[in-house]
């Protein structure tokens, strides 16, 4: 699962590759993505190579090579504009995802609560989360407390020193305040969504991996905004 740009550049070097043989350069990919700087590319391209859809060959300046491409990547390649992803937005409700104390008190509260599930979020670069609100989860009562609630997939393995493994369902607490600390899903730049501790060092926000092949990244305080705080955790085996 890619995010709109991810999707753009994974096509655009593709198509330089078959066209040329060669590697676009970073001014090139962000010129042809429309993007003010070079960092991003970097971002993108780092994502690219964590869902397995390029390499970087060693030894060798600019070097990429495309290791698959989406499913849908031949019809979306004649038009990638015309691509749009059903994402989440930065202010979401969430429905019926809570109990009213009169539901528990009749006994209710020995039923599962149906949560949304709002798709795959990474804990690795961040991506969109992907939501298909026709998918719920069962979920014992006792998991919950009080506010509401939403349930994620995890794609990546950026937490996994935290316990949290690729395709674990993660349960958050709606809400826009966390705990210094606590393992938040947050939106960056109003676009990307992604699982990781929060730390606030001063006026700054740093999203921190639970991985030690990962960096942190600190962004300034208007540019990230919390969705959530975890507050449970599913595992399939």
């Amino acid at each position: 699962m890619l995010t709109k740009k991810q999707y753009e550049l994974l096509v655009f070097i593709d198509r330089k590759l078959k066209d040329t043989g060669i590697s676009p350069s970073f001014d090139e990919m962000k010129d042809a993505l429309g993007l003010a700087s070079k960092s991003g590319i970097h971002r993108l391209i780092s994502g690219l190579e964590e869902r397995g859809f390029i390499r970087r060959l060693a030894h060798r300046a600019r070097a990429l090579e495309v290791l698959r491409l989406p499913d849908n990547a031949p019809g979306a390649a004649a038009n990638v504009s015309g691509f749009s992803p059903n994402v989440i937005k930065g202010e979401f409700k969430i429905s019926g995802a809570s109990q009213n104390s009169a539901e528990k008190s009749s006994g209710a509260a020995s039923e599962a609560v149906e949560l949304p599930l709002y798709g795959r979020i990474a804990a690795g670069t961040p991506i969109e989360a992907m939501r298909d609100p026709s998918n719920t989860l069962s979920i014992p009562p006792s998991m919950l407390g009080s506010g509401e609630h939403y349930a994620l997939e995890v794609d990546g393995d950026s937490m996994i020193e935290a316990g949290i493994h690729d395709g674990d369902t993660v349960i958050i607490r709606h809400g826009e305040n966390a705990d210094n600390g606590a393992i938040v899903v947050a939106i960056v730049d109003n676009e990307e969504v992604t699982l990781k501790r929060l730390r606030r060092k001063g006026h700054s926000i740093a999203l921190e991996p639970a991985n030690k092949d990962y960096e942190t990244r600190i962004f300034g305080p208007d540019r990230v905004k919390v969705q959530g705080q975890l507050v449970g955790l599913i595992r399939k085996y």
